[in-house]
Formats: C-alpha cells, structure tokens, sequence
C-alpha cells in the first residue's frame, strides 16, 4: 500500500517512485488524503532531485486522471496554447478568438497570476461580470456558441493540480520542471484537446531565466504531452522585456482591446501570435503550413474577426453585449497615477522583468498568500521598448494605484527594475522553434 512518507522520501533520496505510487500521490492530492504539509515537501523534494521522464509522465497522467477527463463531439479541432508564465503577457486573450475565427475550437482552461507573473482568469476578472468559474455543462455550452470559452479548473477538472498549484505558489517551488509540467498538461491533456501549443518563455522576467532552462523545459513539456497522447509543438520565447507595455489586468485588457481593434500595432505580440497560432493552424491541418498559418491569423486579426470572436466569447461568459466597442468604459482604473521619470538620459538597456511583476503585485494586483483579493485598476503602463532613447525627466512607465503612498515605493520599485546605459543594446530574437 503506497504511504505519502514512503513517497517523499524516495524522491528526497533520489529514487524512483513506481507509476501506481504517483498516481496514489495525485489522487491523494485531490481527495486530501495527502496534508498539506505532505504536499509541500513533496513539491519541495521534485523541484531538489526531480523526477525521470517516466515518472514525470506517471504524474501528469495521475493528476489528470484525479478528475474529470472531457471529449469533445466531431467538429472543427480542438485546439489551445499554453504560455509558461512572464510579464506582459495576454497573448491567450488575442490568440484564443483568432483561432476561432480561424476555424478551431479552444476549450481553454486557464490559471491566475502565479508568482511575479499575471495570470489569463484574473485579466478577464477585470471585464464586469466576466465569469471564469462554470459547470461543465456551461463550458461546453460557451465553446458551443462562441468557438472559445476561458475558464478556471473546476473541482473536477485536475483537481490535484488545483491543490498542488495553490500550494507551489506559497512554498517557493513554482520552478520546478517536474512541477511546471505536470501543473500545465494535467489541465490541458484533462480537456480533451487534439493540439496543443507552448510558448516556453526564457529571461528576466520569465521563471527560466537562460535558454538552456527554457528549452529543457520545453524538451520536458513536449515528450510528457506527445507521451500522452495529445499532439505538442513549443517555442521558446524571449521575455526580457514585457511583450506589451501595460502589466495589470485591467491595463492589459486594454492593450488587447488596442491590438484586436487596430488601434495599436505591437509588433512583438502580434508576431507571437501568429507564429503560435500558425503552429496550430499546420498541426491541425487547417492551413498546409505553419506560415500559411501564421498568415491567416494576421488576417484574423486585421479583418476584425479575432475581435468579433471575442467579443462573442465575453457575452458568452457573462460580460457585457457591447464590450469590444466600448470597451475603455467597462474597464476599472486606479485612483492614483504617478509617472517614473528616468534619472538620466541615456538607452532602456534592460529591464529586470521579474522586480516588475513583483511591483504589480504589491500594487494589489497579484497574490503575496493564496487568499489576497487582487485589485484589476493597478499596475504599470507605458513601459518603452528595449533601446528606447530616453532624456533626463522623461517618463519611463507610469504607476497606477489606489494609495499614494503605495504608488510612491513603487515609482522607486519601477526605477531600480530598469537600465539605462549609454549605448542601446542588441534585442535578441523574440521566437525560437523548439520542436515537438
């Protein structure tokens, strides 16, 4: 009979678990036949010695099968994409709708803000009356009428994952390969999907900090996904600076709103998303390759149909009938606003990603333990792109906040997170191929 005790200890001495072993962790996880601080030093142990790839696949299956595994009637493909984390980043919220207009499906079941990133369900908590928590019945229902719908994991959908996720978040072991893995495909493979994409980020403000990191992990993700049965492709992506110049929930819906509408042309993010959504469209067979593919979601995107597909999907999900029209009116904002003027003239030579991400959440627009309320106004916008020439005065972001004094401690926050340098530095390229 498997013993937790048993467990932790053969991963804390290097050994290897048995598959009937992990898949009695993951459903102990679910039904808190594991405690808390069993869980705890079992993601403590992974994230110190690791698991083989054998075990790593054993543990995503058993957290998958702790719930609810959905199917899906024939139709288009059921497609989704999944980022690893990084600041900046509401390219599900352009990609999903794309795709539907595109011609797929995208069940995509999604996660909050998870150490110094953001996370998708708490931006769309943002939109009023936007409802990321549903039944089963419901989510069909949405993906039904709308081609899209993004929700949380219910309790039946990778339960022992919802458990574990809360717990990594609170006990520094969100790095984890292992842990990243089985946390991302347990819900993915859980819903049904016939395609998968990664976008596996890499740098300052992404949780692997190297490209070696990045692409082990998307070595990690792409074998345990391909073992399970469901079709994966990754990039690996640079996150060294934010991928739009707003982070917050509120502040990065509107950037999406900017970018679905053509108000604003955000290269980087619509060059992510078309090479994301051009992996999937290929894999899938809607396009005869992945740049066919990309060019159709750049179609998507400039035609209008990416924004009348999510605007579909915000009805849908219970937001409001005219959002994508008039949207700016729908959206909270801060009561305080405080421009960061650059102490120097000089280049934005680089940012340190992760002390920006951290800024927002002591802002109030992230979690410091599982049970803070997250504030959607707050957060930084009008950050410039890397090499940006600047002048002595200039703003380098601005702040937004409730409190004056918050907004004050993170004006210097948001100075000590960005260089200047005299000369302007190489930006590496954005996208990586990692394979499948």
């Amino acid at each position: 009979m498997s013993d937790a005790r048993h467990i932790i200890a053969a991963i804390r001495d290097g050994k290897t678990p048995s598959r009937d072993d992990l898949a009695w962790f993951a459903q102990g996880l679910a039904d808190h036949g594991v405690s808390d601080a069993q869980a705890g030093a079992f993601a403590m142990a992974v994230l110190l010695k690791g698991l083989s790839e054998e075990s790593r696949v054993a543990l995503t299956l058993g957290m998958r099968d702790s719930g609810d595994v959905l199917s899906w009637p024939a139709g288009a493909p059921v497609l989704d994409k999944h980022s690893t984390g990084g600041v900046g980043d509401c390219t599900s919220l352009i990609l999903a709708p794309a795709l539907v207009a595109c011609g797929a499906r995208v069940p995509m079941i999604s996660g909050r803000g998870l150490g110094h990133t953001g996370g998708t369900l708490d931006k769309l908590d943002a939109i009023p009356g936007f409802r990321t928590e549903m039944s089963e019945r419901q989510f069909r229902h949405v993906v039904a009428e709308a081609g899209a719908a993004i929700i949380a994991a219910s309790a039946r959908i990778a339960p022992a994952d919802k458990r574990l996720y809360a717990i990594r978040d609170v006990t520094a072991t969100v790095e984890s390969i292992t842990l990243i893995t089985a946390s991302i495909l347990s819900k993915k493979l859980a819903a049904g999907l016939q395609g998968l994409v990664l976008d596996v980020k890499w740098g300052s403000g992404a949780f692997m900090k190297t490209r070696e990191e990045a692409h082990a992990l998307a070595t990690a993700l792409t074998t345990t996904a391909n073992a399970a049965g469901c079709p994966t492709s990754a990039l690996v992506t640079d996150m060294n600076q934010p991928l739009v110049p707003s982070l917050g929930n509120a502040l990065e819906v509107a950037e999406v709103m900017r970018i679905l509408t053509g108000e604003a042309k955000a290269p980087r993010m619509i060059d992510l998303v078309a090479a994301l959504g051009g992996v999937l469209l290929a894999d899938a067979g809607l396009q005869d390759n992945r740049d066919a593919g990309d060019k159709a979601i750049r179609a998507a995107l400039t035609s209008g149909a990416a924004a009348e597909a999510f605007g579909r999907m915000v009805a849908a999900q219970g937001g409001p009938l005219g959002f994508v029209d008039n949207w700016a009116r729908f959206l909270p904002e801060a009561t305080v606003i405080r421009e960061v003027p650059a102490p120097k003239a000089g280049y934005i030579a680089a940012y340190e990603g992760e002390a920006l991400g951290l800024c927002v959440v002591g802002l109030g627009g992230g979690r410091m333990i599982e049970s803070d309320e997250v504030d959607p106004a707050v957060g930084l916008s009008d950050l410039l792109p890397l090499g940006t020439r600047v002048e002595k005065g200039q703003p380098l972001a601005r702040v937004h906040a409730a409190r004056e004094g918050v907004a004050n401690r993170a004006v210097q926050e948001v100075l000590a997170a960005i260089e200047i340098g005299a000369k302007a530095p190489n930006v590496g390229a954005l996208i990586e191929e990692s394979g499948r």
